[in-house]
Order: structure tokens, then sequence, then C-alpha cells
């Protein structure tokens, strides 16, 4: 059977023959020194077995002993990634390409390029799930696809250096999977306000100025983040003091309203600030010594601070406090969708002070409502500038953000959150949080560190398309894991130039040609600026 295999292949496209196999790939000796027909660094080629063909991805080409002497014939050895395999059904036809590779290829079995229709069985076969969004690098005219189940299902990541196309490939593959799920539910955090014309009609963007995120909403920990200064002792001494002010100020709301309910510190339900600092100013009448105001001095300080201070207008309102936490999360994770499946979040004007809080309190919240809501409504939740949110030392700070992102990634599947990383560094990204992504989209990685890290996170089927991580162009990737079915080097399809993220470099040569901009420009900026409106 393996010699009928054989001789049904194209004899002009034999490449070379086995010499050395073992569970994960194989040795093949090329022919001969013709170069023409030589496969190149993540080529597929395919070998003949008794009772299939197998196909797999060229790893590494060498030459062990270089000639010595003119026209001395050298030895070329390729090496084998295998990828899966393509059986023999009753009636002598191909089924449909599987992984893995149940009847190995025997030494000396002759090894074949491949052909358009081979690269359709293989990276094209991916079902009524499948999405387009780009090609193979093999042939442009074959499709290359994700598979929106098993994408979604069990997170993805998308890695690159600055540059290399990026931000497009995140606004892509999300508009690739609305265009086939439009009452999708996406929310995607974005640090540069890059992603708002990405969408069109099809997204809500949300900015500091119409964010509604209520102070009420905070766990203690995070409220204690924001109000709290300083080093253990004065977390410790303050902390106290902020929890009781506010587990007090929380059933004097529910008291107001009629109503009688167990609440701890961190209950999600609405509380007046003003009850707090009341709390506060009561709990100091009773104090027997000067010396022990202190806490209750620097968190009133703190809190008339926050309220005056325009920036943190968005959580800490002037409005009378009411209870439409229902509200605020039907905005956010778009239930109903109504024609928008993605909310936006512009992060860039929320102030760094407490922009670890804003992040770690949407993780919390989405993660929060899938666990109650038992999966009735998954969600997507891209993390862009991961590594800023969940990196890898402890003294840069986040760990708040980081806790719960990693609960995200390790339990967010079971309840339907689905988790997207983008990063252009990840090797600075917490571990443990990268790991469990089981997609990953790798753009061109210049250091070498960043390299290293990727490759210790995938499998050893995708070891040679990694070494061509430095020599990617913009807009091509390394996809593999269980959202594309197969490891493969793509080429994104371009975006239309007004869908495109606002990622681009100034354009310093054009803007520096001319000097056209006044006075009135510079007093518009400070106007915007003090205002914080953008």
């Amino acid at each position: 059977m393996s010699e009928s295999l054989a001789a049904g292949l194209p004899e002009g496209n034999r490449i070379g023959r086995i010499v050395s196999v073992s569970g994960s790939g194989a040795v093949i000796l090329l022919d001969d020194s013709d170069t023409i027909r030589a496969p190149q660094i993540g080529a597929l080629v395919k070998a003949p077995t008794a009772h299939s063909i197998v196909y797999a991805l060229v790893g590494e080409i060498s030459i062990p002993m270089p000639a010595q002497d003119q026209g001395e014939r050298e030895m070329r050895v390729v090496e084998l990634d295998f990828l899966g395999e393509s059986a023999l059904d009753a009636s002598g036809k191909f089924g449909a390409f599987q992984r893995g590779v149940s009847v190995f290829p025997t030494l000396g079995s002759s090894v074949h390029s491949t052909d358009q229709d081979d690269l359709l069985r293989v990276y094209a076969h991916v079902g009524q799930d499948g999405v387009r969004i780009g090609t193979i690098h093999q042939d442009e005219s074959v499709p290359a696809y994700i598979v929106t189940d098993d994408l979604l299902g069990k997170h993805f990541a998308i890695l690159g250096t600055t540059g290399t196309g990026k931000s497009c490939a995140v606004a892509l593959i999300l508009r690739a999977i609305l265009s086939r799920h439009a009452h999708g539910h996406v929310l995607l955090l974005d640090p540069h306000n890059e992603y708002s014309r990405c969408f069109g009609d099809a997204a809500e963007v949300i900015h500091p100025g119409t964010l509604e995120l209520p102070y009420w909403l905070l766990n203690f920990e995070e409220t204690a983040q924001i109000m709290i200064s300083g080093g253990t002792e004065q977390l410790e001494t303050d902390g106290t003091v902020l929890a009781e002010a506010m587990l007090a100020a929380k059933k004097s709301y529910i008291a107001a309203g009629g109503r009688d309910e167990a609440v701890t510190v961190d209950t999600p339900v609405p509380y007046r600030m003003g009850d707090v600092l009341a709390q506060l100013g009561e709990a100091m009448g009773k104090l027997d010594k000067p010396t022990d105001i202190a806490p209750y001095m620097r968190l009133k300080s703190r809190i008339e601070t926050l309220q005056g201070d325009r920036r943190f207008g968005f959580m800490f309102p002037r409005l009378t406090v009411k209870d439409n936490m229902a509200a605020i999360l039907a905005r956010i994770l778009r239930i109903p969708a109504e024609g928008k499946a993605v909310t936006i979040l512009d992060l860039s004007g929320v102030p760094s002070e407490i922009l670890n809080v804003v992040v770690s309190l949407l993780c919390r919240m989405v993660f929060d409502f899938a666990l109650w809501s038992d999966r009735a409504v998954p969600i997507l939740f891209v993390c862009e500038e991961a590594h800023r949110y969940a990196p890898l030392s402890a003294e840069v700070g986040f760990e708040s953000t980081k806790a719960i992102l990693s609960r995200i990634a390790k339990e967010g599947r079971k309840y339907g959150v689905s988790l997207c990383l983008v990063t252009q560094r990840p090797s600075e990204l917490a571990p443990d949080i990268l790991s469990q992504c089981n997609t990953i989209f790798a753009l061109r990685l210049s250091n070498q560190k960043d390299q290293d890290f990727v490759r210790g996170t995938l499998s050893d089927s995708a070891m040679g398309l990694l070494d061509a991580l430095p020599s990617l162009r913009n807009g091509e990737a390394v996809a593999v894991g269980e959202g594309v079915g197969v490891p493969m080097r793509i080429s994104f399809d371009r975006l239309p130039k007004e869908f495109r993220p606002r990622s681009g470099s100034a354009a310093f040569s054009a803007i520096w040609s001319n000097d056209s901009i006044g006075a009135d420009f510079l007093q518009d900026i400070v106007d915007r600026w003090r205002r914080q409106r953008r």
C-alpha cells in the first residue's frame, strides 16, 4: 500500500527520502543539489504511509558536512515536525486532515512537496465555524482561518513589537468574528485611544467624560488603594478605620430604603460618601487621645480631595447616589447588544493613580457577572498592554489587577469569559497568565528575551516557524494553537483605511515642514487640558 501511495504522487514533486523518524518528526536527506525544489523553513511537505499521507512542517535545513573540494556533492538534511495526516477511506480517497499521526512513515519513504490541494486540505478545513483573517505564507490564494469557538473558548494572545501591525491584527480578528456573530459581547480596554474608529457603528466608545463607574462598586481592597497611601503600618491603621466607616455607611443606606439585608464591606451596594465622612467625624469625637486622630483626618482629607477633583468625576459623582448597577453592567457588557457588540473603554484619560483600581474593577465585574449569570452571556475581554496590568515583577504594582486577570485566565472559560491578551513585551507579562492562552498570534519580536519566552509557551511542532519571528514582515504572524487548527505563518488581511487603529507614528517630516500652528491652537489645548476633555 505504501508503494502504491508513493507511486500515486508526482515524481517531479519528490524532494528526498526519510533517514530518521521520531515520535514528533523526521529527518530527510534531499535528493540532489538542485536548489529549485529545496523546501523553505515553514513549508508544508508530505510523505506516504501504508494507510495515509502524513503532513509535516520544515523546521530546519542544514549541511552537516560542507564540501571541501569544488564539485564535491554535499549532503543536505531537512528536519521535519509532524502536523497530522489524511487517511484513506474505504473508497480509496483521502479523508479530511486530522491533527496527530497514527501511522508513521518508514525509513526510506519518499517525501514530496505539496500542491494547492494539500494546502487547502490542511489549512482551510475548519468547518462552518471558520472565519477568514488572512492568507497563508506559502500561497496567498489559500485563506487562513480561525475557529471561533476554539479560539474564544480557551483564551488567546496577540504578541508583537510596536509597529508590526499588532493593533490592526486585534481589530481585524474582532471584526472577522463579529461579521458572523453580530450579537456578541466584547469589552476592549484601550489605554491609548487607538480603537475608537475600528468598528464604526458596531461599537460604543466610553471615555472618562461619559464613563459611570461609581465608587460603591469597588471592594474594600480597591477602595483602600485609592484612599490610603503610605506603608504597611498606615495601611493597617487607616484600613481598619475605613472598613468600619464603609460598613456603617452601607448599612445606613440599606436601612433608609426599608430593607434588611446582610452586607459586608465588599458587597457592591450603594452608600453615601457623606455618611462615611459623618461616621469618621462621629468616631473622632469619641477618641480620648488627640494623637489618635491622624488616621481619621487623613481619610477625610483624601475623600474631600477626590470629590473635588474633576478627573475623578466618573467615580466620585456629585449627584445623588442611586442603585443603577444593572444599567452600568448593561452598558459596559452590551446587554442587549442592540447592534453594538463592542464596548471600547478609552482609558487614556483615566488618572494614573487610580488606573490600577479602574482596570481591577472592570476585570472583577466581568468575572463576577459571568460567575453569577452561569454562562448565560459569554463575554470576550480584550486587554491591551497586558504587561502593564499583569506584570512579571511585583514591584511594578497592579497586584490586585494581576490577581483577577490570573483568575480569569485560569477559571474564566468555565463561566463563559474569554480573555485576549495583547502585549509588545511578553517577557514582562506574568507567565502563569500567558500560559493559559491556547492560541497565540506572534508577530515580529525583535527582543531575544521575548522570543525565548514565547518559545517556552508553545508546542514543539511550531518551533521551526518561531525561528522566523525576527524576520516577519509587518502584518505577518506565526499562529499556533487550537483556534487555528494547525501552526502556520499567515499574512493578515488589510483593514480598510477608515477602520485602522490610530497606532501610527507622528508624521514628523510633514508637520515640521511648515509653521502653521498658532496661538489659538495652544489656547484650545490649554482649555481642554484644564477641563479634562479630549
